[in-house]
């Protein structure tokens, strides 16, 4: 593959795909990509990087003289793309296929993963190390603020990888992460997701046990300590297991937490840290951080700058502005964990103020009725949240979708105020009309959701 030099990205604007892309453009490559969703902040990113983007698919936007395409694992047969590669027999790959090949072999991969915090932990650490000089590689699935790109590969022996159980492509089943060649392995937390390829948690799990035994003698694997399937994981694992939590059994415990609406302070292995972000979950990724780094040779006052200098990610609760005293919010939280954990920690950070949700069901899992029930758990936790309509439901089978009618029902059911609210035009009348001085509006959607902080923010004015 060292070779080739022209590569055409299909599923470009996926985070993790046009991370990858933009590391390759900065290498040198001739890049080229296409998708479906041509949306921000994903596609400004690329096109700052110079990389041509052609927005639907279509057998002209691969180059003839193409070396390579790389095919995402949104990509499935029947895409014109897809079709093409395989009709003009061009060589094809799998995103970690041309990671593994280019950026990983003979490097220190450190590799963050779980259901949950998988981006804020690989943005953390990879800062960590960026501000101790030692100049990693990273591939994370977002735009980190104090790194200003998700990727770039360098000539240092580190690789801070967002690692995702989810499968690889359309012609390789296996999670991403097992491409990794990891050196470390955080995990975060394990629950069942991604409902359009596993069937159950134990398939999850397993895929994890995989992802451990690849972990050699010489690493070492950080592991959530307060959660039971993680532990269950971890079991009878080849590589050293060393847990971190709250829980008293813990290797490495977390103590003397103190949340703040600047940021928390923590104390772990005896020493003080603060990181400027809130909620528990935050406070346990840094902790996760903070023992990969120092696993890399990080001493704790290096540690200590890093975390206090750490700036968050883009669509991680992301001020996107403020008119009238109303805050608008983007976040990227879907899972009902996630959701459930995100208004969490803008109540610690926004205390006093109302606390809007406005939630979009885009995931191939929450567009299914599989989290009927926690999503109504999640989000009668909020003083207001509206429930859109499901995009694409024509993809998911009929019996197996979320309702999101019942979803508000439920929620109202549960002592919470929600309504289902079909389109963004009709959101943000509602929102327009109801909000007031001192509300928190957090839009939560893993995609652009019709742009609809700009059109709340014009509204509210």
């Amino acid at each position: 593959m060292s070779e080739k030099s022209r590569f055409h990205f299909t599923g470009i604007c996926g985070t993790a795909m046009g991370a990858v892309a933009s590391a390759m453009k900065q290498r040198g490559f001739t890049v080229t990509g296409s998708d479906a969703n041509v949306y921000p902040p994903m596609s400004d990113f690329l096109r700052g990087q110079g990389i041509e983007i052609t927005e639907g698919y279509r057998e002209e936007n691969i180059p003839a003289d193409t070396d390579v395409v790389i095919i995402g694992n949104a990509i499935s047969r029947g895409n014109p793309e897809a079709e093409a590669a395989l009709d003009r027999k061009l060589l094809y790959h799998s995103l970690p296929e041309v990671m593994k090949e280019f950026f990983l072999r003979g490097k220190r991969n450190l590799v963050v993963t779980g259901t949950h915090g998988k981006t804020t932990t690989s943005s953390m650490l990879a800062w960590l190390l960026q501000q101790a000089g030692k100049n990693p590689g990273y591939m994370i699935g977002g735009l980190p603020k104090n790194l200003g790109r998700g990727a770039v590969f360098t000539d240092s022996e580190f690789n801070v990888l967002e690692g995702d159980e989810y499968d690889t492509a359309f012609f390789d089943k296996r999670s991403k992460f097992l491409h990794y060649l990891p050196d470390c392995v955080i995990i975060n937390n394990i629950e069942f997701d991604h409902a359009d390829i596993y069937n159950h948690l134990d398939e999850i799990k397993l895929t994890f046990r995989r992802l451990l035994n690849i972990v050699p003698r010489s690493g070492c694997a950080f592991v959530n300590a307060d959660d039971t399937n993680s532990l269950d994981v971890a079991k009878g694992a080849p590589a050293p297991v060393i847990t971190i939590g709250f829980a008293e059994k813990a290797d490495r415990r977390i103590e003397n937490v103190s949340y703040g609406e600047t940021g928390s302070s923590f104390t772990l292995c005896g020493e003080s840290y603060f990181v400027p972000m809130t909620g528990e979950f935050n406070v346990r990724n840094a902790a996760m951080a903070a023992s990969a780094a120092g696993f890399a040779g990080l001493t704790a006052e290096e540690i200590r700058a890093g975390l206090a200098s750490f700036e968050g990610i883009a669509r991680r609760q992301e001020l996107r502005g403020e008119v009238n005293g109303i805050k608008v919010i983007d976040d990227f939280a879907h899972h009902p964990t996630a959701i459930r954990l995100a208004i969490d920690s803008l109540r610690q950070r926004h205390p006093g103020g109302r606390l809007w949700v406005l939630f979009e069901p885009r995931s191939n899992t929450t567009r299914r009725a599989v989290f009927q029930t926690e999503l109504a758990e999640s989000l009668a936790a909020a003083d207001f949240a509206v429930v859109a309509a499901i995009p694409d439901l024509h993809k998911i089978p009929e019996n197996d979708r979320l309702d999101p009618v019942k979803l508000a029902a439920d929620v109202e059911r549960l002592g919470g105020h929600c309504a289902y609210l079909p389109d963004v035009e009709t959101i943000v009348g509602h929102v327009a009309i109801t909000a007031q001085a001192g509300d928190v509006i957090a839009v939560l959607s893993n995609g652009g959701f019709g742009g609809i902080h700009e059109k709340l923010l014009s509204a509210l004015s």
